[in-house]
């Protein structure tokens, strides 16, 4: 299911800076969710910050299997911490998220991050790549 936050595109409501879009995905989960399947979560950029809060508030018996969190804003909503196995993508470019901050973020939870070279905070002309690598990752069991 991918949907978009409050105030985004023709969507109702207007942005809340975090609270209210993790309400948000935490309703889409609530109302998309199939009994007995696994539930994996992603998010780009502001939406991997609300996907790492919003999967630390599902109860332990509905976590997420896994999380994969491209161009995670980390400089100005820093995420939630994250298991082990999540998923981290960024570009080595990125100009709105720099490296470095997501660099910070992961190092206290010895979080691997995959770098990809020469790659700014949108993904342009690399959208394939990114697809292929978190498909990728995911049937080798990363997450």
């Amino acid at each position: 299911m991918r949907f978009n936050f409050r105030g985004v595109g023709a969507t109702q409501g207007t942005h809340d800076e975090g609270p209210g879009e993790i309400e948000d995905m935490l309703a889409v989960i609530a109302h998309w969710r199939l009994p007995g399947r696994q539930l994996a979560l992603a998010g780009f950029s502001f939406g991997a910050y609300v996907t790492t809060w919003a999967a630390a508030r599902l109860p332990e018996a509905e976590r997420a299997a896994g999380l994969v969190l491209v161009g995670p804003s980390t400089l100005r909503a820093p995420p939630a911490p994250v298991p082990a196995d999540t998923i981290v993508i960024h570009g080595e470019a990125d100009e709105v998220v720099p490296l470095s901050a997501t660099l910070d973020w992961a190092r206290p939870q010895n979080l691997p991050i995959v770098v990809l070279p020469g790659v700014g905070h949108f993904f342009h002309g690399r959208l394939p790549q990114l697809r292929d690598l978190v498909v990728r990752l995911w049937r080798a069991g990363a997450v």
